[in-house]
């Protein structure tokens, strides 16, 4: 099995958020990798992961950093792959590394999801890669269906609580 989604963060403190997208492509079935390269410190590494990863048959990578956030674009920079960053709030509550992400010169494009909005950013690899591929563009609906239920269960409940002035 290839991995179709790569799954890159400048550490392995960084895990923690990107854990999220790694449980959701799991759910969906998706094969993915894992790696921990950084920006600044394994350029030559980053490099050459970018470079190679079409080759190995990966079709989207999400790439999580958080600080100075380079790592996203500099991945960018050396593929022609979809690049989805993923901000990890740091210092600034991640607003640093939001706009080190979305700051792209023109022709070096990363989508960008909110601060350790990694589950968002597996959403949108999955969304990527359901359009050439139906049973997973089966389970992707299926998984925005339990979302909309999810919310109108607890829409329900809510109308059981009870309070003097509620009037619903």
């Amino acid at each position: 099995m290839d991995a179709l989604v790569s799954i890159i963060m400048g550490s392995t403190s960084d895990l923690p958020v990107m854990e999220k997208a790694c449980k959701l492509l799991d759910d969906m079935q998706v094969p993915f990798e894992v790696n921990a390269l950084s920006a600044h410190r394994t350029p030559d590494a980053v490099e050459a992961f970018a470079r190679g990863a079409k080759a190995r048959g990966v079709k989207v990578i999400i790439a999580g950093a958080g600080m100075a956030a380079a790592l996203p674009g500099v991945i960018a920079a050396s593929t022609t792959l979809p690049v989805i960053g993923v901000p990890i709030k740091g210092m600034l509550d991640g607003l640093d590394a939001l706009l080190s992400i979305v700051q792209m010169p023109p022709g070096i494009p990363v989508a960008t999801t909110g601060v350790n909005g990694a589950q968002n950013a597996a959403i949108l690899a999955v969304e990527m890669l359901a359009l050439a591929d139906d049973a997973l563009a089966a389970r992707l609906e299926a998984y925005k269906t339990g979302l909309k239920e999810k919310i109108e269960k607890a829409n329900r409940d809510l109308a059981e609580v009870k309070y003097q002035y509620k009037v619903n």
